[in-house]
């Protein structure tokens, strides 16, 4: 066996093991401390009980005869009640934080567990809350990384498709165009519905290079990019598209536009291909010092999936901090709101 093997790298530290940086015993004072609480809330529960018994007129006999036995069911309840009570308020701070530990969302920010003022149980909450930001920050930084290296792949993949792709079926356009003029006339009409059949998968191909690269963005800026979008989706897909987009927006970076492009991206395309609608509406204005961007359609609604694609739209609402919410009761249509702070993040 070699030195690495013998070291244990690549392993998991064994069952009892203090990982590296967690302080030695980190967890024992509020254990030691609740357990101690307990204690000496059934203690007092029963010392006063005990005191209430000896200085009470009360008396019970040996054996008890049934009169007495109302008193003593009385007198246990009354404990009972009493120490649930205490007991409850000590333990409802780990009660809260149960509920919190499952509906955590990383995908969802924000849940938090409030300090109880629980001496006991302040480093327990302290070190959950901790933990999430951490994995809050862990995931906003891998989902940066990974959506960057999406737009790369996207913009790479449209490059090859408009200088390769494009540039060879305009070629092939030119020379059917030649074959054409020399063709003779039984085979021209034939030959013409070729050349529709290149014509049309290059218009295609342009389109898939601009969905994948909004060029149009990075000329003309947000509100051009998104008109444009809207207009796309209503030609390509026949439900009617209205957009009511402020022109007097406040200065933007590249990241935060591109942000809000992609989302309304993804939510006209569900909306063109899932939801069974005649009209949508587009919407971006600045409401109480935030940028909201709204998405509503009057489809079919119904449940929704949190497929890939909500779930890259909630990514991307991450990486600028901003609060993605889509709802979509039955027979109403889908609502898609996202509302972006005056301060955005920009760190993608």
């Amino acid at each position: 066996m070699n030195d690495r093997a013998k070291a244990g790298t690549g392993s998991a530290p064994p069952a009892g093991t203090r990982r590296a940086g967690a302080p030695r015993g980190a967890s024992r004072p509020a254990a030691h401390g609740l357990f101690r609480r307990l204690v000496t809330i059934n203690g007092l529960v029963f010392a006063t009980g005990t005191l209430v018994l000896a200085v009470s007129p009360a008396t019970v006999s040996a054996p008890v005869v049934w009169a007495e036995v109302p008193v003593l069911l009385v007198g246990l309840a009354v404990m009972l009640a009493a120490n649930a009570l205490l007991l409850r308020r000590s333990l409802a701070p780990l009660d809260a934080l149960t509920t919190l530990m499952q509906r955590v969302d990383l995908l969802r920010t924000g849940d938090r567990l409030a300090d109880s003022g629980n001496s006991d149980l302040t480093h327990l909450i302290g070190t959950f809350n901790a933990m999430l930001d951490r994995l809050e920050a862990e995931r906003s930084a891998s989902s940066a990384h990974a959506l960057a290296a999406q737009e790369g792949e996207r913009q790479r993949i449209a490059r090859e498709l408009h200088d390769e792709i494009g540039q060879s079926l305009t070629v092939v356009l030119l020379g059917l165009k030649r074959v054409v003029d020399r063709a003779p006339a039984d085979l021209k009409e034939d030959l013409h519905g070729v050349q529709e059949t290149v014509r049309a998968s290059l218009d295609e191909v342009r389109q898939v290079a601009r969905r994948l690269r909004p060029g149009v963005l990075e000329d003309l800026g947000l509100h051009a990019a998104l008109s444009a979008l809207a207009t796309d989706v209503s030609r390509m897909s026949g439900v009617k598209v209205t957009r009511d987009l402020q022109h007097d927006l406040p200065a933007l970076g590249a990241d935060v536009e591109l942000v809000l492009y992609r989302i309304a991206q993804e939510s006209l395309t569900n909306i063109a291909r899932h939801a069974g609608a005649a009209r949508a509406e587009l919407s971006l204005a600045a409401e109480d010092g935030h940028l909201v961007l709204r998405i509503t359609d009057d489809g079919r609604g119904g449940a929704l999936q949190d497929g890939a694609g909500i779930r890259g739209m909630r990514e991307r609402a991450l990486l600028i901090g901003a609060r993605l919410s889509v709802d979509s009761p039955p027979g109403e249509g889908t609502r898609v709101s996202l509302v972006i702070p005056s301060q955005p993040r920009t760190d993608t």
